[in-house]
C-alpha cells in the first residue's frame, strides 16, 4: 500500500515522504491516526505540485535543529534525588523530567527529542541524547546526586 506521510514517523520518514507500507499498518494504524493519507492519483498530483515548497520547509527545520544542537552541546543538567548508601534511586530520572529541566534552561526541546531507553536510576554522571531531526542530534550530561 503506498501512503503520503502527513507527519514524521518514527522509523518510516518524515511529512511529505510516500512511503509503501504494509496493509495492515497502513490500513489499521497509519491512517487511522491520521499519519499518513493513502496514495491516490488525485493525492499524488497534489503532491507534486507542494514539494518544492516542502523542500524548503524541511531545510529551514534542519537548519534551526542544527543551530539548537551547538547550543546545547555541552550541556549539563543536574539533578537530586533521594537515593540509596549503595547509589540507586528511590525513583528515577525519566524523560520527562529532563525535558522540564532543559524548558526551565530556556530550550525549547521537542518531547519526542529525548532518546532514553530506561529511566535513569543510579547516581552519576549520564549521557543523553536529543534527536531533533533524524540527521541532527545533541548529547547533554545529566548529573545525578544523592540528597541527604
Amino acid at each position: 500500500m503506498k501512503v503520503i506521510l502527513r507527519s514524521t514517523v518514527e522509523n518510516l520518514g518524515r511529512a511529505g515522504d510516500i512511503k509503501d507500507v504494509a496493509d495492515g499498518y497502513g490500513r489499521n494504524y497509519l491512517l487511522p491516526k491520521r499519519l499518513a493519507v493513502a496514495a491516490t492519483v488525485a493525492v499524488l498530483r497534489e503532491w507534486e505540485k507542494c514539494k518544492d515548497k516542502r523542500a524548503k520547509i524541511v531545510a529551514t527545520e534542519v537548519e534551526v535543529a542544527r543551530g539548537l544542537a551547538g547550543k546545547l552541546t555541552g550541556v549539563k543538567l543536574s539533578f537530586t534525588v533521594p537515593a540509596s548508601p549503595e547509589g540507586k534511586l528511590f525513583g528515577s530520572v525519566g524523560k520527562s523530567d529532563i525535558l522540564k529541566s532543559l524548558k526551565a534552561s530556556g530550550f525549547a526541546v521537542p518531547k519526542t527529542a529525548v532518546q532514553l531507553e530506561s529511566p535513569i536510576k543510579t547516581v552519576g554522571e549520564h549521557e543523553v541524547e536529543l534527536r531533533l531531526q533524524p540527521e541532527v542530534s545533541a548529547k547533554v550530561t545529566v548529573a545525578v546526586v544523592a540528597r541527604e
